[in-house]
């Protein structure tokens, strides 16, 4: 049994990665959950290494069975749940809306909004068996602040369903003492654009002329995945105690400019 447990997917690189490892130094107990099992491990390795606890999860956040059993496991292992981080997720193909195809387009809405759902409802029932909890989506400010990204009409429908089931969910699960927000990252240095496919970007591209880069405050460097971990541990802990509904934006002015 642990005193607290956090469940990140998404755990074996990028944001999802330093959420677990920033979560983690904060004292939660973590299931690291994802698609590649060596990435997982090396998660949870480095995490033991600095003598926290975790436990890696490998299961497809799309797939409901998986799903179940991830979350059976994790509570085999720690005994409760008190902050989850739906933060899974993938570029998917970005291309002319006349040049998706409907198994590409469902691709993107599998992963992206079906296993958002699909976590939030498989973990639900244990925060409130734990008497609350946290709930963080990793959302984006493609779809939320940003609409200029060539092609990404998968993409960005998701992230702007992903806040308002986010504002949704904050009144149905607030008489539970469940509080759940949206983070909305801009350019952050992860391996995301290994699962990007572009096409057709000369169709759909809107130039963006900025003298210093995309990024204001960096000078036009992306930010780093640490600092979207950061906003998500504050979001996890009672600090963020009266904060629930909300989308809060990781972009270094980047939504503002485009």
């Amino acid at each position: 049994m642990s005193d607290r447990v956090a469940l990140v997917t998404g755990a074996g690189s990028g944001i999802g990665e330093a959420s677990a490892k920033t979560l983690a130094k904060d004292g939660y107990a973590i299931g690291a959950l994802g698609h590649s099992q060596d990435e997982l491990e090396e998660t949870v390795r480095e995490i033991e290494a600095a003598g926290g606890a975790a436990n890696a999860l490998v299961a497809d956040v799309s797939d409901e069975e998986q799903m179940a059993s991830a979350v059976s496991s994790l509570i085999g292992r720690f005994g409760r749940l008190d902050v989850v981080v739906a933060n899974a997720g993938i570029n998917g193909v970005w291309a002319p809306i006349n040049d998706i195809t409907l198994l590409e387009w469902t691709r993107t809405i599998s992963v992206n909004l079906t296993g958002t759902f699909l976590t939030i409802r498989a973990t639900v029932p244990l925060l409130k068996a734990s008497g609350g909890g946290s709930i963080i989506v990793v959302s984006s400010i493609n779809g939320t602040r940003t609409f200029t990204t060539p092609g990404a009409t998968a993409y960005t429908a998701t992230k702007a369903a992903q806040v308002a089931m986010v504002q949704q969910l904050s009144l149905e699960l607030a008489r539970h003492h469940i509080r759940i927000n949206a983070v909305c990252p801009g350019e952050i240095e992860t391996n995301i654009d290994a699962n990007t496919v572009i096409r057709g970007k000369n169709q759909t591209a809107i130039p963006v002329i900025w003298p210093e880069g995309q990024v204001p405050i960096t000078g036009g460097s992306p930010g780093r995945s640490e600092d979207v971990a950061d906003v998500i541990a504050f979001l996890a802990s009672e600090k963020s105690r009266h904060i629930t509904g909300s989308p809060i934006w990781v972009d270094g002015g980047q939504g503002l400019l485009r």
